[in-house]
């Protein structure tokens, strides 16, 4: 079995009075993808956003055996953690390449380039575009630029968090064959969805999130064949 690459412990996140997340535990291992599902308000985005350090939080976050907690957000990528954000937060008034640029502000100018042509290869939507204003994208092709962004810095674990938001079921379809293609290249993912049919089928392993706390796990597989999950979560 693969080592623990994120080892989430006792984690817990209040805004005010509210106790949005409610001392969870989970761990990524290198090479898996990883979901989180759990209906609105179940405190996912919460989670990934305490642990890009966006949050204050208590408890523990540990990615390859080192602390989060004290490092500021803009050092987390620098351990080799980025995330692609609900709601994608490009840049819309800058070209495409400008957005990329924007991912890979830890990176030498010969690792942007190098690394801005992988992600080119990897979305040649985005080549095609290159030079267009993001905010004249599409909303499939955002999504993709936000992934793109992400990547620049060359992440060994990425978040993502409600990728298929707003988006066609033929470009979820599209967008989720891009998470396989990134983990199957080695890169350890950890998903956030409420699109709970899409990310069990992609994932090795999952977490069921209800009111801060974590309810149900296990492998993927068996989640997404649990009667109770197919009736809360996939319309069973």
């Amino acid at each position: 079995m693969s080592e623990a690459m994120l080892s989430v412990k006792d984690l817990s996140v209040s805004y005010g009075s509210i106790h949005a997340v409610k001392s969870i535990s989970f761990e990524v291992r290198e090479g898996e993808i990883v979901t989180l599902i759990g209906a609105n308000g179940a405190g996912k985005s919460t989670t990934l956003n305490a642990i890009a350090r966006l949050l204050p939080a208590s408890g523990e976050i540990l990615f390859h055996g080192s602390s989060l907690m004290h490092v500021p957000g803009h050092s987390v990528v620098k351990k080799g953690l980025a995330m692609v954000p609900e709601g994608r937060r490009i840049f819309l008034r800058m070209s495409v390449e400008e957005n990329l640029e924007m991912g890979a502000y830890i990176s030498s100018r010969t690792e942007v380039k190098e690394q801005m042509e992988d992600v080119f290869r990897r979305f040649p939507r985005l080549l095609e575009r290159r030079e267009q204003t993001a905010g004249t994208l599409s909303g499939g092709e955002q999504q993709m630029l936000a992934m793109g962004r992400a990547l620049m810095s060359k992440p060994k674990l990425l978040m993502m968090d409600e990728p298929s938001m707003g988006l066609a079921p033929i470009l979820v379809e599209q967008i989720f064959g891009i998470i396989r293609e990134l983990n199957a290249a080695g890169t350890t993912i950890l998903l956030v969805e409420q699109n709970a049919q899409a990310a069990l089928s992609v994932a090795d392993r999952a977490y069921v999130m209800e009111t801060g706390r974590i309810v149900m796990s296990g492998a993927a597989d068996e989640l997404l064949a649990s009667p109770a999950v197919k009736k809360a979560y996939l319309g069973g």
